[in-house]
Formats: structure tokens, C-alpha cells, sequence
């Protein structure tokens, strides 16, 4: 499914509100998504724009589950599988595209807080070729400047070391598929392509416009790099706390494809969606080092912990020390967690009620603790050392003490099976 195709699947499902009444792009519609976090809009009539805006729609594991063609549950041995096993998408004819003036004005980015540098595009994303190394597909939130100059925040990873071997030029999707749009978000080894990766998810196919190879999307840009740099931020973060101005890079627009009838994607900064996003591609990697110590049974990077400080492993314990073994694996499958609870696999960790319960009915904190002082930590995390990045990192094992009879840590289940229905009018 194109994103187009994935917004109508949601209408005739019933998880999609269309908002028709006319509505700003400054503050006012990113107000409106954040009251409504997980909940898939569509703003059929920005002011000022004939372009609607789809939001929210990867907010929930439902709704990226749906978008991929799946059940819930299967998001993460899905995901492992199309990690451990990519595969390159098929190009095809570039139909219903028409290149229009590149003029980032005629687009509907949106505004989100009073304090953010400018209007950004905050669910794009950048499609980089290196003659040797191939595509690469990521991340990076854009600034507008003008018209058609947008600064990048770009981090030292794969992105960045494609620029700095001297490639100038790429290609900006916004409104891509939900494969392309989870699939962006892995970190995969310089050289190999997230869109293989996409296409192992789910189908894809590819398109050509301009001297670009690029996944279909809603709108494609072709920006290169101007030499020139400028003033990024604030805007915020994934921890809903305003990152910092930086220096960054300038890009310049060059060309704009539409396809007929484009939607925007707006992605609401520190939201569920921002989270899940981030968040959900780090699970598979615990999941996978976890198993190698113990039997994993789930793992969630939870959206309380910003969908990336925090993580929630189920186990089926086996032996006493299995709670701590898992511990350490899971810090070894996602370094920038800082904290993580380990729980038996009758703990439902998507719901923190549940996990706060394994704490206060399992937990003993002078023995169920590890306590890992003066480690690397993430960059996102504002309470750490600014300068060292270093933070304290805690693994909590909530599991049932060893050699204790389950029964007496387990909630009974009812004693009858009843049908609300039946007994209500």
C-alpha cells in the first residue's frame, strides 16, 4: 500500500477522523494532533493550502500493523525477519507524477510550537546514493529558510559519511509507504540499503524521477547541499524537552514531484507516532540478544520512556539468574537505553499499570537491582552529562523470586466466563 491507499484502508475501517473545518498550519493543527495523539486525522482543508494533511497514522502499533498488512503481535519477529533477511524492491514506471515549481511555500509544513526556528518537515525522508556504497534511506528533520532552502539536522552516522565522501545531491520523500517509513528508522550497516529492508517488510516498489531512484511517495524533492551552513533549531525532541541550536547543513531545492491529488504527511514532534517510529525498530535487536541468554517472550520500547530510554522484556524464566541475564543483554541490544525491566510472561508490557505491578509485588531492591554507574549513555537524555554523555543505567528485575511457589505471585483468574453483554441492557 501507498500512503494514499493506507489513509483510505483506515477509512473504511473507522480509525481515521477527517477534520473538515479550515485550520491553521501554525500551532493550531499540531495543537489539534496532540490532543488527539493516536488517533489517525486528516485535515481535508488547511488554510491557505488545497493539499491535505494525514497525521497520526503510524501513532500505534495497530495502525503500523495495519499499514504493513499484519497483526499486532508480529510487528517484531516481522520486523527481525526483514532486518535479518532484506531484498531489493523492483523499479517501476513513475506514474502520476507532475513536477511542479520547487517552492517549499506551495507545501502545508506545519508550525508546531511558538519557541520551534521555523516550519518543519518532520517526516521526511532523505534518500542518499554513494557510488560505492549504495542507497541509504534516513531520518532527518528540516527547517525551512525560504522558499526553497531548508538546514538539516544530521547526525554522524550513515547519512553524514555519504556527504562527507562527497556525494552533494539526494532526494526528500514525504508521504512514503508504512514499510519505508518503519524501515527508515533501523540503523543497518554503512553500505546496505533500509529499503531492502522496507521491501522485506512489505512490498515496495521504486520510481525514477529526476536522476533519482527513490520509493513512491506523496511528494519527492531533489535537494543538494549548498556549502553554506545555518542556525537548526530549537525544536523538539523525541524526550518532548526542546533540543538546542546547532550549526548545520543548508540544502538547496532543485526539483518537486507531486503525485496527483498529494497528502502531506505532518508527524507531530515528541507524539506516538515520533516514538513508535523511533522506538519500535530498536525492539527486534533486544528481542534477538535476550533469546541468546534466556527465552524471550515480548519487548517493548516504551512510549512513556520516550520510545527510547526505556525498555519492558518478558521472560519465561527458566533458572534464578535469568531476570539478570536478560538485563544485560537487553542494555547490549539497545546502548542508549537507560533503564529496563525485566518481567515474567504473564506481565503485560505494554500496559505500565501491569509492569508497575510486577515492582511493587516481585521486586526487592536491594537484590533485583543492577545499578551500572558512569556509562554511555544518549544523546537525548537531558539529564545526563552534557559534555561526557555519560549516565547512570538501572535493570530492574521484576520477575517472581526463585524457588517460590508461582501461584502466590499471580492474580486469579475469573471463576466464571461471562459476556457483559448478557447482563447489561
Amino acid at each position: 500500500m501507498n500512503m494514499r491507499e493506507f489513509i483510505g484502508v483506515l477509512d473504511e475501517k473507522g480509525l481515521l477522523k477527517r477534520v473538515k473545518k479550515p485550520m491553521s498550519v501554525k500551532y493550531e493543527i499540531p495543537t489539534l494532533m496532540k490532543l488527539m495523539d493516536g488517533t489517525a486525522l486528516l485535515f481535508e482543508n488547511p488554510e491557505g493550502f488545497s493539499m491535505p494533511i494525514a497525521a497520526n497514522i503510524c501513532s500505534s502499533r495497530e495502525l503500523v500493523a495495519a499499514g504493513l498488512g499484519i497483526k499486532k503481535e508480529e510487528l517484531i519477529q516481522r520486523l527481525a525477519g526483514a532486518i535479518d533477511d532484506p531484498h531489493k524492491p523492483e523499479v517501476v514506471g513513475a506514474e502520476e507524477y507532475n513536477e511542479v515549481p520547487a517552492d517549499l511555500s506551495q507545501l502545508p509544513i506545519l508550525t508546531y510550537y511558538p519557541f520551534d526556528g521555523g516550519p518543519y518537515i518532520a517526516s521526511g525522508v532523505v534518500i542518499s546514493r554513494d557510488p560505492e556504497l549504495g542507497m541509504n534511506a534516513s531520518y532527518h528533520r528540516m527547517m525551512v529558510i525560504d522558499k526553497d532552502h531548508m538546514v538539516l539536522r544530521i547526525l554522524q552516522r550513515n547519512f553524514d559519511k555519504i556527504l562527507e565522501r562527497g556525494s552533494t545531491e539526494f532526494a526528500i520523500c514525504i508521504g512514503s509507504p508504512m514499510p519505508v517509513l518503519v524501515a527508515s528508522a533501523v540503523s543497518v550497516p554503512l553500505g546496505e540499503c533500509e529499503l531492502n529492508v522496507a521491501n522485506a517488510l512489505s512490498d515496495i516498489k521504486l520510481v525514477e524521477l529526476g536522476s533519482h531512484t527513490v520509493p513512491e511517495a506523496e511528494i519527492v524533492m531533489i535537494a543538494e547541499m549548498t556549502g553554506e551552513m545555518h542556525d537548526e533549531g530549537p525544536f523538539l525532541d523525541l524526550t518532548e524537552t526542546p533540543d538546542i541550536v546547532r550549526q548545520q547543513r543548508v540544502a538547496r531545492i532543485k526539483q518537486m514531484f507531486l503525485r496527483e491529488g498529494a497528502v502531506f504527511h505532518g508527524l507531530l514532534p515528541g507524539g506516538l507516532e515520533h516514538k513508535l517510529l523511533m522506538g519500535m525498530p530498536r525492539e527486534p535487536t533486544i528481542f534477538r540478544e535476550v533469546s541468546k541468554v534466556c527465552e524471550c517472550a515480548d519487548v517493548s520500547v516504551t512510549p512513556g520512556g520516550c520510545s527510547w530510554l526505556h525498555g519492558a522484556v518478558a521472560i519465561r524464566k527458566k533458572s534464578a539468574d535469568d531476570g539478570r541475564k536478560a538485563i544485560e543483554a537487553a542494555f547490549r541490544g539497545h546502548t542508549s537505553m537507560k533503564h529496563v525491566f525485566v518481567v515474567d510472561d504473564d506481565i503485560d508490557i505494554h500496559d505500565p499499570n501491569e509492569i508497575e505491578w510486577a515492582m511493587a509485588t516481585r521486586f526487592q531492591g536491594d537484590i533485583d537491582m543492577i545499578i551500572k554507574p558512569n556509562e554511555k549513555g544518549s544523546s537525548l537524555d537531558p539529564s545526563s552529562n552534557l559534555e561526557t554523555r555519560e549516565t547512570a543505567k538501572i535493570g530492574f528485575d521484576l520477575t517472581m523470586p526463585w524457588g517460590r511457589k508461582p501461584e502466590e505471585f499471580k492474580k486469579p483468574e475469573l471463576p466464571l466466563k461471562m459476556k457483559i453483554g448478557d447482563y447489561l441492557e
